[in-house]
């Protein structure tokens, strides 16, 4: 019989990982003692070496498609797989310019998906490093595509796969399709009605935001809801800072004074279910996630994933799996392979060992990297041998 408590129970120390050996860095030889040779010409000056640095640029802007930029910055992400990047933010005007893996605090690695805290056994992944080279730069654009994230939005994409670093840094514009049938937005009304200081400060809140200057963020973040109190986007900004910065009470605060500014702007709900789950305050996850869900279930399927570990953790096992089910119905890019994982889970305690292993199976094949593997094989392995000491494919009754 296979024990709960070791599939999805206790919570276990992890190891610290151990530090990988140096690699030799692209054009350095791959040979102990080796060197590399410089070109030169026939007078001895240097030729430019194909594998020195050389920072990828890209730019463009975001529209919608009444051809009017979006009243809100848009993040604009870099998708290569299951990996998400995000890479900057457009201006007021929609324009957008960046160096290709650059803003590294603004990573996320889907294989991961680190939604605030992280079910038992598991660890949370790291950011990624700026591009070292022209030659790696453009290893990161293969099989990559350019988007804008608005929720209530769909957007077009860029295909980044034949670019290459000297190629014109201008990709076009993105163009941005309103959805139907969501209440609930992260666009808020509020900020049409933002007054020009309060706009200003906002704008330099973004920036400094992009830049990883925190600090700075929050200064001018607080200064735009102290220009304009209803300004929903701005409260909400200030929590992410404020959650970053360690201030969990601010965060809250904040959260909570954008909501009470615009009930449909959904981004601040998301960001109190995520403190709570970080909390294991279960009870109020699967209320945040509920309201979020009802208000816009398209745009962020997080909420389907924290609602379900939220019912998994009130033993609302029916529940649970339905969440799970709508999130691998919608993700269909497979941007948070973790719900195969979760899954699996919440099927193994419902003691349906088969359908738990096909779905333990399928997050090791999307996320065969992630740091949650090597836990899923080792649930994986306590499926089988349940299985094989059953002696039958069905569930146990």
């Amino acid at each position: 019989m296979l024990a709960t408590a070791s599939l999805y129970g206790q919570r276990q120390a992890t190891p610290a990982p151990t530090p990988s050996p140096p690699t030799n860095s692209p054009g350095t030889g791959s040979r102990t003692g080796s060197t590399t040779q410089t070109p030169t010409t026939s007078s001895g000056q240097n030729l430019p070496n194909p594998d020195v640095t050389r920072p990828v640029f890209l730019s463009g802007k975001v529209m919608l498609s009444d051809g009017t930029p979006p009243s809100e910055s848009v993040m604009i992400e870099r998708v290569c797989g299951s990996r998400v990047y995000h890479e900057a933010y457009t201006d007021r005007k929609g324009r957008f310019s960046f160096q290709l893996g650059q803003n590294n605090g603004l990573f996320m690695d889907a294989s991961s998906s680190d939604v605030g805290g992280r079910m038992p056994g598991m660890t949370s992944s790291s950011g990624t490093g700026s591009m070292g080279s022209s030659r790696s730069a453009e290893m990161s654009m293969m099989n990559c595509e350019l988007r804008a994230n608005l929720a209530g939005f769909r957007s077009e994409t860029v295909s980044l796969a034949l670019r290459r670093s000297m190629d014109n840094r201008d990709v076009g514009t993105i163009v941005l399709r309103r959805m139907g049938n969501v209440e609930g937005l992260t666009i808020s009304g509020t900020t049409l009605n933002a007054p020009k200081d309060a706009r200003k400060a906002f704008d330099k809140g973004h920036e400094a935001l992009g830049k990883g200057k925190l600090d700075d963020a929050r200064k001018n973040y607080e200064k735009a809801v102290d220009e304009y109190p209803k300004y929903a986007v701005a409260w909400y900004e200030l929590g992410t800072v404020r959650d970053r910065q360690k201030d969990a009470e601010g965060a809250r605060k904040a959260f909570e004074a954008s909501i009470a500014a615009d009930a449909k702007y959904v981004n601040p709900y998301d960001g109190l279910a995520q403190m709570a789950a970080r909390d294991q305050k279960w009870d109020d996850v699967a209320d945040i996630t509920d309201r979020i869900l009802k208000l816009n279930r398209f745009d962020f399927p997080r909420a389907f994933f924290l609602n379900a570990w939220a019912k998994l953790n009130q033993k609302k096992l029916d529940e649970a799996e339905k969440s799970a089910a709508e999130l691998i119905e919608l993700d269909t890019r497979h941007q948070l392979p973790r719900v195969e994982q979760l899954m699996g889970v919440i099927l193994a305690q419902k003691r349906d060992f088969q359908n738990a292993a096909v779905h333990m199976r399928r997050f090791i094949e999307l996320a065969p990297d992630a740091p949650e593997t090597e836990t899923a094989r080792k649930q994986l392995a306590q499926l089988e041998k349940t299985l094989a000491a059953n002696g039958s494919q069905t569930p146990e009754q």
